[in-house]
């Protein structure tokens, strides 16, 4: 069972945020959220640990707010005792988090927004351009293709260090030395793509939206 939890941003809810959730995390994370000059960046990391702790606690697991949360060399984030995997993405108003029980997972969300698509031609297999630049729909190709490839290197866990173009997206998998990876688009907005990516192939994925409060 996969679970993915979303949230959007709110201006109007943003100091009762605040005040009903900063002080359950660490006095390090909450120096931390007090230091962002904008607003929307203090509220899309809060959202993050919202979510990925809201998850936690409905899957069933017991997990404290100020429960350490690590990242290995690669900036991937982990709990030191594999207390369960997890990952978070956002980009414009929307902050997701997934959760897995048992296998390494990876999400990445994306506003569809102007993008000059041939800078990043260098990123994509021969095949994957040529999809895109014939597709009826150039600019949701592309994003449907970044967020798979996103998702993909956040699962294996290696990060950007692991060059775009050394893997091909094929019929929602991908290969990478030797692992193999499946992919799964996650429909939340007409105006974003997000895709979400584990080393087993999908069962059911539960997708639940939190309402800021």
């Amino acid at each position: 069972m996969i679970y993915i939890y979303y949230s959007y941003l709110s201006e109007e809810n943003h100091e009762s945020l605040l005040k009903n959730n900063l002080h359950h995390f660490s006095e390090e994370y909450q120096n931390k959220i007090r230091r962002f000059r904008r607003w929307q960046d203090a509220q899309l990391s809060l959202l993050g640990r919202i979510l990925l702790f809201e998850g936690i606690k409905e899957v069933g697991l017991f997990c404290p707010a100020d429960k350490e949360i690590k990242f290995t060399k690669y900036n991937k984030p982990f709990f030191e005792d594999n207390l369960i995997q997890f990952n978070i993405s956002h980009s414009g108003e929307i902050v997701v988090c997934a959760l897995s029980l048992k296998n390494e997972i990876g999400i990445d969300i994306e506003i569809i927004s102007d993008v000059t698509i041939d800078d990043f031609k260098f990123q994509m297999t021969e095949n994957e351009w040529s999809e895109i630049i014939n597709s009826n729909n150039k600019k949701s190709s592309f994003f449907s293709y970044w967020t798979q490839k996103e998702a993909v290197i956040k699962a294996h866990g290696h990060g950007l260090t692991i060059p775009l173009k050394s893997f091909e997206i094929t019929e929602d998998s991908t290969i990478i030395n030797g692992e193999k990876f499946y992919l799964k688009e996650i429909k939340i907005d007409e105006k974003y793509k997000c895709t979400v990516s584990l080393k087993t192939n999908f069962n059911e994925v539960v997708l639940k939206k939190y309402i800021v409060s």
